[in-house]
């Protein structure tokens, strides 16, 4: 086939054919605004990866890689029916906000080959083996797929969503709904809902002034702090920089030692998650990274965020446990909680008092007037932009040096085991998102073997993944295909 040939890493990946899949019936063109909880997210990519072995058919017959492309495009188009949204493109309005074009340009699918199989696939770097290879660069329009087949016959499907347009709840609707329509000429999940209305701000608004603490409008970002001298500048050297790269990392952390940290992390007497007790033990990682690289600098903060969904806050009480609008809802409803402790007093309390702290800035962003507030607050400062403050660097340089800002965010409802297309359920898949910015990202999913571990992407500093690993190199642990038993 027509190709051009990309080599990097540890083997080289072959792109074929392009095609735009739109929906299969004509579609109406229509403008589809964005609300203001999708106003506050910057123009983002978010990959996703799901990887397959040698697919078999029922009957135990080798599904070749042209059938299988055929059944992802045809299921493509159909699921486009009804996630109209996804074949559309982001323009601008006169006043410069992104809005939502809905006119069916359709999809970019993407056709590649990869030399290696999948046993040899590094998953533990995906930086080397993900990155630029198996995950689409979406160039065009709100989404893009690319399905790769690979040397030993298996099959990686990924896709980039245009983060502004879907969170992860929304497009892990639109995974599920496409795999099913892939099986079924009827999809048994709910068709999305994109009623906008749902979103819409108070009147008269109602603003709540402590939400200038959580986020701030792209004006009044503080400038950068000065910067030092040219001498300074010529003495950095070139460990240094990489150290503060960040990069992507895969791990896998078994059931075991999820539930002894939620016991430790439940030792004063208090009830806390999982996710709580994980999260508050990668603070007190991270922070004591930080400590250790800056000679204990007692001036060093360290932030950490969760995101929190606010479906579930939003929703109206259903008669007979009929689902609500919001259950269904396309698009982002999402506010970051965070806490901000010195460096060295996340490190020296209890992984309790951490987790502690966790709950309490989570529990502030997790309540039905705090989401209905967040609207208010973005409608005050439209047109203006504005970001979650979690990703903003501290105002004064004193504080920023060494200073740490990570966010997790929870995957749980990965829908990693519902992804058959026909051929089976995936080896392993994650969402990949090495977003650009200064601040960590660290999402941790359920592991597709369903025995109560978790695969944990990580997208922190260099420095800070070494700690980590260093540190704590029983809790996290390579995600190896020899793991996910392909042998």
């Amino acid at each position: 086939m027509g190709s051009v040939a990309g080599a990097g890493g540890e083997f080289a990946v072959k792109w074929g054919k392009k095609e735009v899949v739109a929906a299969a019936l004509p579609m109406q063109e229509l403008w589809l605004p964005l609300s203001n909880l999708d106003l506050l997210l910057p123009p983002l990519e978010v990959g996703v990866f799901f990887c397959y072995a040698n697919p078999t058919t029922t009957a135990s017959q080798r599904l070749g890689y042209g059938s299988m492309v055929g059944i992802l495009k045809a299921a493509l188009a159909q699921a486009l029916v009804s996630y109209y949204a996804l074949a559309g493109e982001v323009v601008q309005n006169s006043v410069g906000e992104p809005e939502l074009l809905c006119n069916n340009r359709g999809v970019d699918f993407i056709e590649a080959f990869a030399d290696i199989e999948l046993r040899h696939l590094n998953l533990y770097n995906p930086d080397e083996t993900i990155e630029g290879k198996l995950v689409p660069a979406k160039k065009q329009g709100v989404l893009a797929v690319q399905a790769t087949e690979l040397k030993c016959g298996g099959i990686v499907v990924a896709c980039t969503f245009d983060h502004r347009i879907a969170d992860a709840y929304s497009a892990n609707m639109f995974l599920v709904f496409w795999a099913e329509t892939a099986c079924s000429a009827a999809p048994i999940s709910l068709p999305p809902s994109f009623r906008r209305s749902l979103l819409n701000p108070r009147r008269p608004l109602c603003v709540d002034p402590s939400l200038d603490s959580m986020y701030i409008p792209v004006t009044a970002l503080p400038p950068p702090p000065q910067q030092k001298q040219k001498a300074d500048e010529e003495q950095e050297t070139t460990t240094s920089r990489d150290d503060d790269c960040l990069v992507s990392r895969m791990y896998y952390v078994t059931a075991t030692k999820l539930s002894e940290l939620q016991q430790r992390a439940c030792s004063s007497g208090s009830n806390r998650s999982k996710l709580e007790a994980f999260s508050a033990f990668l603070w007190k990682m991270v922070a004591e990274s930080s400590s250790v690289a800056n000679n204990d600098d007692n001036k060093m903060m360290s932030r950490m965020g969760i995101v929190v969904d606010g479906r579930c806050r939003l929703m109206s009480r259903a008669v007979d446990d009929k689902p609500t609008p919001m259950a269904s809802y396309f698009g982002n409803v999402l506010s970051i909680p965070f806490g901000e402790k010195r460096a060295m007093e996340v490190v020296e309390k209890p992984l309790s008092w951490v987790a502690e702290a966790v709950h309490e800035f989570v529990e502030r962003g997790a309540t039905r007037e705090h989401f209905l507030d967040l609207i208010d607050w973005v409608e005050e400062h439209r047109p203006v932009p504005a970001v979650a403050r979690i990703y903003c660097k501290p105002g004064s340089e004193e504080e920023e040096k060494g200073s740490t800002a990570f966010v997790v965010s929870s995957g749980q409802r990965f829908p990693v085991t519902e992804m058959d297309f026909g051929w089976g359920k995936p080896v392993v898949g994650s969402y990949h998102f090495p977003w650009g910015g200064e601040a960590g990202y660290v999402m941790p999913m359920p592991s597709p073997l369903s025995n109560g571990d978790w695969v944990v992407y990580l997208h922190l500093s260099r420095s800070q993944v070494a700690f980590i690993e260093s540190h704590a190199p029983t809790l996290f642990r390579p995600l190896t295909p020899r793991y996910l038993n392909v042998l």
